[in-house]
């Protein structure tokens, strides 16, 4: 495998805040200092590495060069960190009924799919 060098569009201080807040949350479940395979930095990184350019968690990994499993706890950590920061929806909706919103766009994750390739047959 070759490693190679990667730019990633989004801004180094957005790495950083998820970096500190992924900082606080092993805090809080007492992680020890340096018994993680990534600082928190690269594991934001990891993170937004995922998301930005949907790549393999498996690659992606490799990559950082910690194995899949780590990579795949390392992206649910981060997404749950993420996840936390987010407002629930009815808030959501209180604040743009407030500031008088005349449309709200509801974004979700997208799964590939194939279900043209199905076969269906109609009873």
């Amino acid at each position: 495998m070759i490693a190679y060098p990667a730019m990633l569009d989004v801004p180094k201080e957005l790495v950083r805040h998820l970096g500190r807040l992924l900082a606080t949350e092993r805090r809080a479940r007492g992680t020890r200092t340096g018994t993680r395979a990534l600082t928190c930095f690269y594991q934001a990184l990891l993170v937004l590495v995922w998301f930005r350019k949907a790549e393999d968690v498996t690659l992606l990994g490799a990559g950082f060069g910690i194995s899949r499993a780590t990579a795949y706890r390392y992206r649910d950590e981060g997404v749950a960190v993420l996840a936390a920061q987010a407002q629930d929806l009815q808030t959501a909706l209180r604040r743009v009924a407030a500031e008088g919103w005349s449309h709200v766009i509801l974004d979700g994750k997208l799964f590939d799919c194939d279900r043209l390739t199905e076969t269906t047959l109609s009873v």
